[in-house]
């Protein structure tokens, strides 16, 4: 199982984060989530800190690319295996900045992914 970090989580079933933290508790892997506000989706509860995570493998970005510029340092201190680039999140900086600290990234969706066993 991989572990997750979402950035970018919602309590709004309408959201894909929503749907992303939902599905990848069913293909069991462990979510950590970052909203901008307190909440939880299924067992996954999440607020705005940055907690430290260990051995994280990926992290999928549910943020537009302006918003994601407060988390750079944060997530590159992460050390992910990758960061996944859902549709709307693409971000040439963070792309550089993921190279340059040997951090895979990858412009997709995590619902697909997970649905066609890729992830």
């Amino acid at each position: 199982m991989k572990k997750t970090l979402v950035i970018g989580a919602s309590e709004n079933p309408e959201r894909y984060s929503y749907k992303a933290v939902k599905l990848l508790r069913q293909y069991e892997h462990p979510v950590v989530a970052i909203g901008n506000k307190e909440g939880s989706i299924g067992d996954v509860s999440f607020s705005k800190e940055l907690p430290d995570i260990i051995d994280l493998d990926t992290i999928t970005l549910y943020l537009n690319p302006d918003r994601q510029k407060e988390y750079y340092e944060y997530i590159i201190s992460l050390k992910p295996k990758r960061i996944i680039f859902n549709p709307g999140t693409e971000n040439n900086e963070l792309v550089n900045l993921a190279q340059d600290n040997n951090i895979v990234s990858e412009e997709a969706c995590t619902l697909v992914l997970l649905r066609t066993n890729q992830y």
